[in-house]
């Protein structure tokens, strides 16, 4: 597997990953920015692909005892080689959300996070490279990532998960009754347009009502202004510095 090497974090984390098919982008630092993890606490990662989720969370809140599950051996050893490069410690384990290993069946976190696949295949078309229709196409469900999640919650503990808006329908039914209290983010690209993403958050045992922030803009002014970064100052932040994309209170 051809690879490349890339910055995340204002180059405070270098991380392999394919050189074609799936690639991280801004998505799963979002996703880590939302966690709202504490020193000391665990934190699993479904679905971890190279790593970049989890190694970002942990290069912001030091501390954390840090698991990972992902189907595919070879992004699975990606993930671990850059764990061992940035000096982070994450255990990944290899295995299919629809069927959890035992490493973490019998385990509970305070947080787990997710990227689910963001295609359902029912209306879409598959990507012709394999790993990429892995990490975009959706295999299970995505109401088994969902209860997967739950099922490996501590009590109290917060589930966070960054995918399109329109599956927002599908997320909110396919909570399991378990978690409540659902909170959604909404990303606009730019200020007027309609989000694309949505970072949303629950939690174990919750029972307060559905809220809808108001939301994050990713991108300065009304157009791409050319070859060069525009983010706001928030997601700049995020994205360089690994500032928390907190929720409002």
């Amino acid at each position: 597997m051809e690879t490349t090497e890339d910055a995340f974090l204002g180059g405070r984390l270098t991380v392999e990953q394919p050189a074609r098919g799936y690639r991280a982008g801004i998505d799963p630092i979002v996703m880590a920015a939302a966690v709202p993890a504490r020193p000391g606490e665990s934190v699993l990662e479904l679905g971890c692909g190279a790593g970049v989720a989890s190694l970002a969370l942990g290069a912001r809140v030091p501390g954390l005892a840090q698991a990972a599950l992902e189907l595919l051996p070879e992004m699975a050893a990606l993930a671990r080689a850059n764990a061992a490069r940035n000096a982070l410690a994450l255990e990944v384990v290899e295995g299919d959300v629809a069927a959890m290993p035992g490493a973490l069946k019998a385990r509970r976190f305070d947080h787990v996070m997710l990227n689910p696949p963001w295609f359902a295949r029912t209306a879409s078309v598959p990507a012709a490279d394999a790993g990429r229709e892995t990490g975009l196409g959706e295999g299970a469900p995505l109401a088994t990532w969902l209860a997967a999640a739950a099922k490996r919650l501590a009590p109290r503990g917060t589930l966070t998960l960054i995918h399109r808006a329109e599956r927002l329908p599908d997320i909110l039914s396919g909570l399991p009754a378990s978690v409540g209290s659902p909170e959604v983010l909404p990303l606009w690209p730019r200020a007027g347009r309609a989000a694309r993403l949505i970072v949303a958050r629950a939690r174990a045992g919750g029972r307060a009502a559905f809220r809808l922030h108001a939301g994050e803009v990713l991108h300065e002014g009304a157009a791409h202004p050319g070859d060069r970064e525009h983010f706001t100052g928030r997601l700049r932040a995020v994205l360089r510095e690994g500032a928390a994309l907190d929720f409002p209170a």
